[in-house]
């Protein structure tokens, strides 16, 4: 096959497909839940931050990353850009997906060609591979769903792929290959962190190969390992912390919730390989798998003829990648469909080899027919396949969430521009109703109306009462609330404070209620009043930290906007410019900036509680705190010695102190380290039982 039709193959094989999408979600077309709902929120946020978006504007880099707590920022970069282009409504955004997908069948039809020889002979096979692509029931799935696996599955194949090109024993070793996969393996990282799952036993394999052929190719990869880290230090540092605990939750946390097997069980180990027939068609399966086994039957060729026509390397780093990344998977506590995403692409690669097996067979049993025959029973798996995946989404798209979330927003003034920052109290979560699309909807067209969500918990009820505007409510189905939700529900309904401005409808039966304050029933006085008399309860040390952050959670949720820090901050600043040594207005800004995540902020003003009360050692360690979540273990060492030597061995400085001396290099410290850590932690937590009781 001659090069400029292997591209207009390639390049036809994406436009079908594309098309079929766009046909799809203008068919299909629905209320995008959750998670899709949050993609699309990020990805809004980042198109505006980047002046791309009405209703946003360049505020520098520090702004920028403050938009990625938990998920690295490239796949909302890239898709707010496309948001820009093609437009803020869930259909419109998906343009994204497209590109994603061209991107994969690009990287799929490349390591291809690295697969087999001769290279006319190649280019067939890599049409053939990003033709199973294209018609996987995973990939149709991904393709219309806003989440990021498309993305993710797209850069950690193309890692796969320079790795392997690097990691070849014969062609392999340059500075090229060594970049680009460096690269490459950047780029899937900054998508999503569950890109380590397949990265990390990748590159520990290639690792261990470079280090034992030494040569350059142990510079080689000193130099792509800094690339990596070069590239993800600052996402890393600036959200390190939230990062953390967004993983924890998301993993943990939700695999001991949804009761998934354990990574030591045989259930656990068979998970991933049980939805493969569901994945990528049971046609594409079975052939593949038994076109694998002709092609080993087979075998009895000479191994020059096998290494004329494939490349064993090549196979052997398929192999390699596809089975390391399919057991850390596995390890993972946390079992989703969407998990194995990356890994599929390798494994159609594998599958494609016993397709094209299968082609060859029949030219060599009816060498007469060559011409057609292979291409007919190609043709024939292709539309068995295509049309079973088609079905199942068909189906799965035909029951896409609908309801009556556009009107809602719009009647409570969002979704357009001009409007004034709104928050809207959301009591539901159902997935065509919950705080994550009522903020897209809200803040499309450059409108400025978010959801929060309250009622986990019955002491939501006078915060909402005292101080929200509008208030979301469900009549039947409730979705994924507490019991709680309830009451926040009767309390909103037969308080008197708010009044029902419309009742919406809902497929089903069942209806939203938006409500909203009354006019003879005034908010309480704002946040802002209580925030500098909370700032300085962190005088009084853990004791004060409870009181603090459950008003600041709830309050976040009030204030989607966080309108409050800047009335807090001016008059903070006034008071420091009339007396400089003001204790309440430097505990206001160190709080202020912890909030907002800049811990030299923050510590700058702890320096200057220390130097205001002398006398109180939680300045101090407030001040080693940040320093730590600043990655200046050094800096903090050198602050909790110089309080332990002011204020005596107190527990919590003793662990801080030995914290900061590990982390700054003192391994030494380590036993200590473990001895005091958990004695701050028990004396931090009768603080607290103390102050709960009193």
């Amino acid at each position: 096959m001659a090069a400029w039709r292997f591209r207009l193959s390639l390049l036809l094989i994406w436009l079908l497909s594309t098309v079929v999408d766009r046909w799809w979600w203008h068919a299909f077309n629905g209320i995008p839940a959750w998670d899709q709902a949050d993609y699309l929120n990020s990805a809004l946020d980042h198109g505006r931050a980047l002046g791309l978006i009405e209703g946003g504007g360049w505020q520098g880099w520090q702004a920028l990353l403050d938009l990625s707590p938990k998920i690295p920022p490239l796949a909302s970069l890239v898709n707010g850009t496309v948001m820009a282009v093609a437009g803020d409504a869930p259909v419109q955004a998906a343009w994204s997906l497209s590109l994603w997908h061209g991107l994969l069948l690009l990287v799929v039809a490349a390591w291809a060609l690295a697969l087999r020889h001769p290279r006319r002979q190649a280019r067939g096979f890599a049409l053939l591979a990003a033709g199973l692509v294209a018609i996987a029931p995973a990939f149709l799935d991904l393709r219309s769903d806003y989440v990021l696996e498309l993305p993710l599955t797209a850069l950690v194949t193309l890692a796969l792929w320079r790795l392997g090109c690097w990691w070849d024993p014969l062609r392999g070793g340059r500075w090229p290959q060594a970049i680009g996969a460096a690269i490459a393996c950047l780029l899937a990282l900054l998508v999503k962190q569950s890109a380590l799952l397949v990265l990390v036993p990748a590159l520990a394999w290639v690792a261990l190969q470079a280090l034992r052929r030494g040569g350059g190719r142990r510079v080689q990869l000193l130099a792509g390992a800094g690339v990596i880290v070069a590239g993800l230090l600052p996402w890393l540092h600036h959200n390190w912390i939230t990062t953390l605990g967004g993983t924890n939750r998301a993993v943990l946390e939700s695999a001991a919730r949804e009761g998934d097997p354990g990574p030591l069980t045989l259930e656990g180990w068979l998970w991933y390989p049980r939805l493969w027939p569901e994945q990528l068609g049971t046609v594409l399966l079975v052939v593949g798998l038994a076109g694998l086994l002709l092609w080993c039957w087979q075998a009895r060729r000479t191994v020059e003829t096998r290494q004329r026509e494939d490349d064993p390397a090549a196979w052997r780093w398929l192999v390699i990648s596809l089975v390391l990344g399919w057991a850390f998977t596995c390890l993972s506590p946390n079992k989703d469909d969407r998990y194995i995403a990356p890994l599929l692409p390798a494994l159609i690669l594998l599958l494609s080899r016993g397709w094209w097996q299968w082609g060859q067979w029949c030219v060599q049993r009816w060498p007469q027919r060559a011409p057609w025959l292979p291409s007919l029973f190609l043709a024939s798996g292709f539309l068995a396949s295509s049309s079973a995946g088609a079905m199942a989404q068909i189906d799965r798209l035909s029951n896409r969430h609908q309801g009556p979330l556009e009107a809602i927003v719009q009647r409570a003034g969002g979704g357009r521009s001009g409007g004034s920052p709104t928050t809207v109290i959301v009591v539901p979560s159902t997935p065509d109703l919950n705080q994550h699309n009522v903020s897209y909807y809200g803040r499309r067209g450059g409108g400025q109306l978010v959801g929060r969500q309250l009622g986990s918990s019955r002491a939501d009820v006078q915060p909402v009462l005292a101080q929200a505007q509008w208030v979301l409510l469900a009549e039947g189905d409730q979705g994924s609330v507490r019991k709680s939700a309830r009451k926040l529900d009767r309390a909103v309904r037969e308080s008197g404070v708010f009044e029902q401005v419309e009742q919406f409808p809902r497929p089903g039966g069942d209806s939203y209620s938006l409500w909203k304050r009354r006019g003879d029933q005034p908010a309480a006085a704002g946040f802002s009043e209580q925030f500098p008399v909370l700032a300085s309860g962190l005088a009084a040390g853990p004791a004060g930290l409870d009181p603090l952050f459950a008003a600041v959670a709830v309050e976040h949720m009030l204030d989607g906007h966080f309108l409050y820090r800047a009335p807090v901050r001016q008059r903070a600043m006034a008071r420091l410019q009339q007396h400089p040594d003001d204790a309440e207005a430097r505990w206001t800004l160190a709080l202020l900036a912890v909030l907002a995540n800049r811990p030299a902020e923050a510590a700058a003003h702890f320096a200057a509680l220390e130097r205001v009360m002398p006398s109180n050692p939680w300045p101090s360690a407030y001040r080693a705190v940040v320093t730590l979540a600043d990655w200046n273990p050094w800096r903090a060492s050198a602050i909790t010695a110089a309080a332990r030597r002011r204020f005596g061995d107190q527990p919590l400085l003793i662990a801080l102190d030995d914290l900061s001396g590990v982390l700054s290099g003192a391994l030494w410290r380590l036993p200590e380290a473990i001895h005091s850590i958990p004695q701050a932690v028990t004396s931090v937590e009768s603080a607290l039982q103390e102050k709960a009781s009193s």
